[in-house]
């Protein structure tokens, strides 16, 4: 009996010291530090639209050349996943529950659907009355949703996909809509737009949109893409800063990270843990990345399959 409560004693020790030295390797991890993943000029100017795979892997456009996905590991290791069809070249990424990768093809107004196993790619949605589809957002209920922005006149709209496919209009008369992202409750969709630096939120109906409000001006630098972490804060990349700015949902900015290069141009959480955010920066045609405390809403939904 001796024998079996000093053993006792001794493991509980030891799971005490585990734990502490765990503690201390969290608190000493350097948060909201912008590193290096992979090599310069990997990608092509065009780089954008990270997003993780259940592995970790990061899928990024544009890899060697334009019209390709790359597929980098969490050691920054690139490679071509695919080539898109077409003369297709890809811009956001989203995935859905079952694993899919939808890209959203600006060249031929397509949302294109990729099998991760077999690599076939097959035109999930079409609508020539887009001027581009850009960036992309996923709800809970699977829903997609499009960017839209007229670079040209500095204009923009916004689409609805549903689960067949189907293309619907449900905004239109904004600026250059640009990043887009729905909510972790999925009732509300945010997008901002470039060139007038302002950040919306409608929120979300059955069908559609309503009730649009301003969630944050800013009164300089552009923006591109944005993501949110499980606490509904927005991660927003502004573009011409070198930063990811830090929007609560009541449009508070509560951080600004630089991010190793003035062009920073989307971004996406991953890591074992979903709180390695990953930054497309076009200066350097590269990956950076950088840990934050909270994990990202997309590994969440990864976690749930």
């Amino acid at each position: 009996m001796l024998r079996i409560t000093l053993a006792r004693c001794l493991l509980a020790a030891l799971l005490v010291v585990i734990s502490s030295l765990t503690g201390l390797a969290a608190d000493d991890e350097k948060l909201f530090v912008a590193e290096p993943l992979t090599q310069p000029k990997e990608f092509t100017g065009g780089i954008e639209g990270p997003q993780c795979d259940a592995a970790g892997n990061v899928y990024v456009v544009n890899f060697k050349e334009d019209g390709t996905v790359g597929k980098v590991t969490p050691q920054g290791k690139g490679e071509v996943f695919v080539t898109l069809p077409n003369k297709s070249v890809g811009n956001g990424i989203v995935f859905d529950h079952a694993g899919a990768m939808f890209i959203a093809d600006y060249v031929n107004h397509n949302v294109l659907k990729v099998d991760m196993k077999t690599k076939q790619i097959s035109v999930f949605a079409h609508q020539g009355g887009m001027n581009q589809p850009n960036d992309l957002a996923i709800g809970p209920d699977e829903v997609l949703w499009a960017s839209d922005p007229n670079w040209g006149n500095s204009t923009g709209q916004l689409w609805r996909i549903d689960r067949q496919g189907k293309v619907t209009k449900v905004a239109t008369e904004m600026g250059t809509t640009n990043g887009i992202e729905v909510s972790p409750d999925g009732k509300t969709l945010y997008v901002n737009e470039s060139v007038q630096r302002g950040i919306w939120a409608f929120t979300i109906t059955s069908d559609g949109l309503t009730d649009k409000r301003l969630l944050k001006q800013f009164p300089d630098h552009g923006f591109d893409g944005m993501r949110c972490d499980v606490d509904g804060n927005l991660y927003v990349t502004r573009y011409g800063k070198g930063t990811v700015a830090i929007v609560s949902p009541k449009g508070e900015v509560l951080r600004e990270i630089e991010v190793l290069g003035k062009s920073p141009s989307n971004l996406c959480f991953g890591g074992p843990d979903g709180r390695t955010v990953y930054v497309t920066e076009v200066d350097h045609t590269r990956l950076v990345k950088f840990r934050v405390e909270r994990p990202g809403l997309a590994w969440q939904r990864w976690q749930k399959k």
